[in-house]
């Protein structure tokens, strides 16, 4: 408050029956209201629920909240009932001084999906300051020469509110030679005039009372003592060159800058006619020491620092008065007008909605707020917002006023890039403009928009029969580019193609195969199963082949030479004589097949340097074991696949005997038909 209010409890009974409220629909989905100042708290503004389309069912699931920039938490809404009420009391003066308009800008937010509405409340002015003078009493000197019409100066009262409730009317005490002269229009010049003439000798002193009033429903007043004192002799007062000195003057002008010079001069003579100037008072009167005069010359100095954006105009009152025995006055007024320079930088906040970003983000999604102010005016208050680098998935979007929103444009992978920095300039449209800038960091939030891969989609394993149960017989691996939990993998086995459960199974973790049982290459010579590894969203599978291997078959590991000195290939074998479990992991040389029984080596392009015809020989056997190696070449004009190929097969004379099963005798005389096949030309 600015002063005491004086019968202000009717009026606050008042305020607490009559609500002045108004609500409509502006441009960009902007809602208005209207509160009387210094509402009691709980007092009704809107229904905000409502006039925004809402249901007051889903405020609290939507996470419905109101955002009030720089002025406290002056309002509420009930989230039971969807009513935007009053929180704490509101001091129109204190919030907006004497501007004529004074409106709180709230930002509600709603999410799923996400909704900035803005609402303005505008605080409506109450007749709660009276009217208040300078000083309680006034002292003038008046030459009882002076003629009936002369006309004196007089200082107005001051009211805190603005409008009808600011605007005041004055009323003299009565008396017989003193008449009150106000003009509301133009400058609102006050004073009295002289309506009959003055004997000092009569009376030698006036005192008479001043009331000030304003327009209010509620009159409030305020008062001074005039003490008018009648002069004898000296009876020209200073007459200045003009009545009224406009001046026009940049905020940043320097201390002590010359402001203007007023001149008066005095008809009379002598030391009468010498003045001295003075300033009686400065409009606002808190900056009273803000200029000085020179009392000889009178020439007005910056006395201090401007700042528009503070106050953008001044009102000096000076007065010349003569050095007379008894001295007069003259009056003038200096109105000053400051003008902006461009010496504010635009302030910025950011209000990050979503971070992280989810990957998977719809385009149009609002990321962040972003408000800009600058406190000058004009093109120095003009404020355009820009974003660097250049093409990134984001742009801003002008959303009301100085607002912006920072919105996804594009698509984003966060196994691409993972987070997104960039900086949001605000640059001022003043001649030398001037640029604030915050640097932004968007982590982008991952998603499981990835499958798991394989190394590769076929695998093909030699496993030796009766292998122990619980053999580890091969390790398939994935991978998946997601992060944390959607990257984790986990393996299991499609029985789609072959009941397995009762062969293999695989580690859920590490996908390790392991065989459950022994395996008998004359039950079971080929399995093929897909390990698949579980994701929420994604399944890859690879296939693998476990080729049965027969116990006369590659015992050691044998080495094919070609002539002497000439090419050698080596391949890995498998020994059937072996103990270690991770012994049928190895799989045949590449550009090898398996056929049953029989490994087949074939010279194709892929071979650096193929042996032409007649240089290699056309069988090899390899010393300890029961194999015979056979080599075919065709004819270089031949149809058929033009590569050489070499075949293992079991020698003739050399027969192992398999161990017998437990079972009946038809069961042995099929092991033994088995053990007896010669596949050396396969």
């Amino acid at each position: 408050m600015v002063v005491p209010r004086r019968g202000y409890s009717g009026w606050r009974q008042l305020l607490q029956l009559v609500l002045l409220h108004t609500a409509w629909e502006m441009g960009s989905g902007q809602l208005h209201y209207s509160v009387l100042e210094e509402s009691q708290h709980g007092t009704f503004v809107g229904r905000i629920t409502q006039d925004l389309g809402l249901e007051v069912s889903e405020l609290v699931p939507r996470m419905f909240r109101v955002i009030s920039k720089s002025h406290g938490d002056y309002f509420e809404v009930n989230l039971q009932n969807g009513i935007l009420f009053v929180n704490s009391q509101i001091d129109r003066e204190e919030l907006c001084a004497k501007s004529p308009v004074c409106a709180i800008h709230l930002e509600v937010i709603v999410d799923k999906p996400l909704r900035v509405f803005h609402v303005e409340v505008e605080i409506t002015d109450i007749n709660d300051n009276a009217p208040f003078f300078m000083a309680k009493e006034e002292s003038l000197f008046i030459l009882e020469s002076r003629l009936v019409g002369s006309f004196f100066p007089l200082e107005g009262a001051v009211d805190a509110d603005v409008g009808i409730n600011a605007q005041l009317n004055y009323q003299l005490s009565p008396n017989e030679h003193f008449l009150l002269d106000f003009q509301q229009s133009g400058d609102n010049s006050l004073g009295f005039i002289i309506k009959k003439s003055l004997d000092r000798e009569d009376i030698s002193v006036y005192r008479l009372l001043l009331t000030a009033f304003d327009g209010g429903q509620t009159v409030l007043t305020g008062t001074i003592h005039l003490v008018i004192t009648v002069l004898d002799v000296n009876d020209n007062p200073p007459i200045f060159s003009q009545s009224v000195y406009k001046i026009q003057m940049l905020e940043n002008a320097s201390n002590g800058t010359l402001v203007t010079k007023i001149n008066a001069t005095d008809l009379d003579e002598g030391i009468n006619k010498e003045i001295l100037y003075s300033i009686r008072s400065v409009t606002p009167p808190k900056l009273s020491t803000i200029f000085k005069i020179d009392p000889n010359t009178g020439q007005i100095r910056l006395n201090g620092e401007l700042d528009y954006e503070d106050t953008n105009s001044y009102e000096i009152r000076a007065e010349a008065t003569d050095k007379g025995a008894y001295p007069l006055s003259g009056h003038c007024k200096v109105l000053i007008d400051i003008l902006d320079v461009n010496d504010n930088v635009p302030e910025m906040l950011v209000t990050f909605l979503l971070v992280p970003v989810p990957e998977d983000s719809s385009l149009g999604m609002e990321v962040a707020l972003i408000s800009i102010s600058d406190r000058d005016s004009g093109a120095n208050g003009q404020v355009n917002c820009s974003l660097w680098p250049p093409k990134l998935p984001f742009k801003l979007v002008s959303t009301f006023r100085n607002y912006y929103s920072l919105t996804l444009v594009e698509p984003l992978d966060r196994e691409q890039v993972n987070e997104y920095r960039m900086v949001v300039i605000a640059r001022d449209e003043g001649t030398s403009p001037l640029s604030a800038s915050s640097s932004l960091v968007l982590p982008i939030g991952d998603v499981n928009d990835n499958a798991p891969i394989f190394g590769q989609p076929t695998y093909t394993v030699f496993v030796k029969e009766n292998n122990p149960p619980g053999t580890h017989i091969f390790t398939v691996s994935a991978s998946d580019p997601d992060m944390a939990e959607n990257a984790l993998v986990s393996y299991w086995l499609d029985e789609k193609q072959w009941p397995l459960s009762s062969y293999i199974s695989v580690h859920s973790e590490s996908g390790k195969l392991y065989a459950l049982q022994p395996l008998d290459y004359e039950e079971v010579k080929l399995l093929e199963f897909q390990p698949k590894p579980p994701n929420p969203d994604w399944r890859y599978s690879a296939s693998l082949r476990a080729g049965m291997q027969g116990p006369g078959h590659m015992e050691e590991a044998g080495g094919l030479r070609v002539g002497p000195g000439g090419p050698e290939q080596q391949w890995p074998t498998v020994s059937s004589a072996t103990t270690e479990p991770e012994a049928g992991e190895v799989s045949p040389p590449v550009g090898a097949g398996v056929n049953s029984n029989s490994w087949t080596f074939k010279y194709g392009p892929g071979n650096p340097k193929p042996p032409g015809p007649g240089e290699l020989p056309d069988k090899f056997i390899i010393p300890g074991s029961p194999a015979i190696i056979s080599i075919r070449q065709d004819p270089p004009n031949s149809q058929t696949d033009k590569s050489d190929f070499i075949t293992f097969g079991k020698k003739e004379e050399t027969k192992k005997k398999k161990k017998k099963k437990k079972g009946n005798k038809a069961q042995e005389k099929k092991e033994k038909g088995h053990s007896t096949t010669d596949n050396s030309d396969q």
